[in-house]
């Protein structure tokens, strides 16, 4: 009898459980957006005689449903927490943290995908420039390059990529950069580099550029904490990063235009600073072309960088070495378009990737 009472208890227990979640989700209007994984939440599904027949109504609310389930970032740091803690796994869902630092496997290495991302540049080279044109290519390795092989995670040879692209792109001369770079130059909760540490990966563009640029910066530091992308992902109790950005002579003068918006803006944007992703203070974020004018550089140079999210933060760096700086995103806008927003003559050019596009090099339009 107590076990038919206990059985009973349990199955009463399970259909108020999942009712009570069932109706959560329906009644329940949730958020239409998760700032700690940075991106939209499926919405509540259409409920109409034709999606119920058809049966996408149910498969529809499926994702709804794990999307909108009350709680459910508590849940997701239970599982990630157990997976870790509990069952020591080395990763949840391809989020791993070692010595606080989190951050995405990237492995294997798409030969393609690089071979492709060269093949795209090059074609921008034959469309718009000529021997006048100084071309010159640098890749920014991630961050699984310093902290993926020494925890014991699969790690793709970044050594391997630099020389096939390096081989591959004869079109420039390449500048390596990795062998100034290590893991505290990163976020730890987030993909990208430090600004505050890279002047020396400026320094070293430049001279390769064969131009100068002023040091006289000044650190601030963002009074916001600064949550990355992967702190969300991991759904890990961690601490945060501290963002600081940097000013001086040169890039306080500068001046930025977005074609994209057809709008002046400042080389940090604090409003973006205050909303989802802090790190998009740098030149508000990924646009497709931005130009940046610099009254007191020691040249009139110009200089055109074609470049990821990772080039937001250093091109300021640059600003004192050229008069205008063209920031140029090719996977937002089609290189086919350039010509009639570009004079590229006489200009420097230069691509900056990071391997996490060059990876994945179907992003390039």
């Amino acid at each position: 009898m107590n076990i038919k009472r206990r059985e009973l208890v349990l199955c009463i227990t399970f259909i108020l459980l999942f009712a009570g979640g069932f109706f959560s989700c329906v009644l329940i209007q949730g958020p239409e957006y998760s700032d700690s994984e940075r991106r939209l939440l499926a919405p509540m599904p259409e409920f109409s005689k034709e999606n119920v027949k058809s049966g996408r109504f149910m498969t529809d609310f499926e994702t709804y449903a794990v999307d909108a389930f009350p709680f459910r970032d508590t849940f997701r740091t239970v599982k990630s927490l157990t997976a870790r803690n509990v069952f020591a796994r080395q990763d949840n869902n391809g989020i791993y943290v070692t010595d606080g630092y989190i951050s995405a496997l990237e492995y294997p290495m798409n030969e393609a995908s690089i071979h492709r991302s060269v093949e795209r540049f090059r074609s921008v080279c034959e469309k718009y420039l000529t021997d006048e044109n100084k071309v010159y290519l640098s890749v920014i390795p991630d961050k699984n390059c310093f902290i993926a092989s020494e925890s014991g995670h699969l790690s793709m040879d970044y050594a391997v990529i630099e020389q096939l692209i390096a081989e591959e792109a004869d079109f420039a001369v390449y500048v390596p950069i990795s062998d100034l770079l290590d893991r505290e130059d990163y976020y730890k909760t987030d993909t990208h580099w430090r600004q505050e540490r890279i002047m020396d990966v400026a320094e070293r563009l430049a001279r390769a550029m064969e131009t100068e640029l002023l040091q006289d910066y000044e650190i601030h530091t963002l009074e916001r904490e600064f949550y990355g992308v992967y702190h969300g992902q991991a759904a890990l109790p961690l601490p945060p990063d501290q963002l600081q950005y940097l000013t001086g002579t040169a890039i306080d003068s500068c001046t930025v235009y977005d074609w994209q918006n057809e709008r002046e803006m400042p080389v940090y944007d604090m409003e973006k600073a205050a909303g989802r992703d802090p790190y998009e203070i740098f030149l508000s974020g990924s646009l497709p072309l931005l130009t940046i004018t610099n009254p007191r550089a020691l040249t009139d140079r110009s200089l055109i960088i074609f470049r990821d999210s990772f080039g937001s933060s250093i091109a300021p760096l640059l600003a004192s070495g050229y008069s205008q700086i063209i920031l140029v995103d090719i996977r937002y806008i089609h290189p086919d378009h350039l010509g009639a927003f570009i004079d590229f003559e006489g200009s420097d050019v230069l691509f900056l990737y990071s391997t996490l596009v060059l990876n994945h090099s179907d992003t390039l339009r």
